[in-house]
């Protein structure tokens, strides 16, 4: 992107099944947004609703309760294998860059989020901010638990979090994104999303996926050359219930802490494994920069033989090729092994402190 992105050239895109009594709070918090011109373009997919929450919509924008938002509604009825998240997400930003075409509005940056997730109010300027120097920002997710919080649970979501802040800095450690420096988080969904629409555009859009969409769309950017940036300043509360509208989303998770809790062992991939996936990447990226005859010879030696490069085709640059190539050598790949919490964390920690002494 080209200058200081302008939400004058955005949109918000949001697909709500059954978030009657949620989807007007995330409606609240997008009108009372900071730093950023109004009205806010925001498209609403209400998909297989039976709780009124197109009503709910409607209702409120009759009393004025959102006069910062200009509001397009759309109610989907979705069938057979097409009746999930990855679908309505789908159409909602498909919808919103139909919007911003209307408007004559080529560069427009479109954003998304989950209908019962709340935002801080300067959810959409950080995004933007982040935007100046990166193709696809994900947003932190933060637990919002209404004030309700469980102590075990609020520590057992606290040590998740240590867990995959030590392989950050394993990443640092070895291998620095270029793009993404620290501080950084490591989410990138649905929760929140912002990219180009040229780019959204530019890779077919969000596969329509029962579960993992989001991360599906991250990806198909990665392979096209996006620079992907966590940036702290983005963050969205999301609900904890244990009860959501996906299978293998945040509910899912919510539900499986819950459980370890009662006694279930949380289990995460050894140290080992991210070391090996961060040295690997790191060898892809420097073999990228060879020239033709040792950049065929480096990767040779990484597994990937002549057929497998003429698969990969021609890449704008080393994200592309890290990310295309890593894919077919992760196939490869034994699942990773893995352990309980505590000792995933113990053993990341030394493994960083055995890395840094060796530095």
């Amino acid at each position: 992107m080209s200058g200081r992105p302008d939400l004058a050239r955005g949109v918000v895109c949001i697909p709500a099944r059954n978030e009657a009594e949620r989807l007007p709070l995330l409606l609240a918090s997008l009108d009372g947004q900071t730093g950023v011109p109004t009205p806010v373009r925001v498209v609403v997919l209400a998909n297989n609703c039976t709780d009124g929450t197109a009503a709910a919509v409607r209702a409120g924008q009759a009393v004025g309760a959102w006069p910062a938002l200009d509001i397009r509604l759309i109610e989907a009825t979705l069938s057979g294998a097409e009746a999930h998240v990855g679908t309505a997400r789908r159409m909602a930003l498909q919808a919103g860059a139909d919007w911003l075409a209307e408007d004559g509005v080529p560069d427009g940056v479109l954003l998304t989020t989950d209908a019962d997730a709340r935002l801080p109010a300067d959810w959409i300027a950080a995004n933007l901010r982040a935007l100046e120097h990166a193709d696809v920002v994900g947003g932190r997710l933060v637990i919002d638990d209404d004030g309700d919080a469980d102590p075990g649970l609020a520590d057992l979501h606290a040590r998740i979090e240590l867990y995959w802040a030590g392989v950050r800095r394993l990443e640092d450690l070895i291998d620095p994104p270029p793009y993404d420096p620290a501080p950084r988080h490591g989410d990138h969904t649905g929760a929140s999303l912002a990219v180009p629409v040229s780019l959204y555009r530019a890779v077919g859009g969000l596969p329509p996926l029962p579960c993992g969409e989001d991360n599906a769309l991250v990806g198909l950017l990665r392979a096209h050359g996006a620079r992907l940036r966590h940036c702290p300043d983005v963050r969205v509360m999301v609900s904890a219930r244990h009860q959501g509208r996906v299978s293998g989303g945040m509910a899912t998770e919510m539900a499986r802490r819950a459980r370890v809790l009662e006694g279930e062992a949380y289990l995460l991939p050894e140290a080992a494994h991210w070391q090996a996936l961060i040295l690997r990447r790191a060898a892809l990226r420097r073999a990228f920069h060879l020239p033709p005859p040792a950049h065929v010879t480096a990767c040779a030696r990484l597994g990937l033989g002549t057929d497998d490069l003429a698969v990969l085709g021609p890449c704008p640059n080393d994200i592309a090729f890290v990310e295309r190539a890593d894919r077919i050598l992760e196939s490869r790949s034994p699942p990773a092994r893995e352990c309980p919490l505590d000792q995933a964390l113990a053993d990341l920690d030394a493994l960083a402190l055995s890395l840094r002494d060796a530095a």
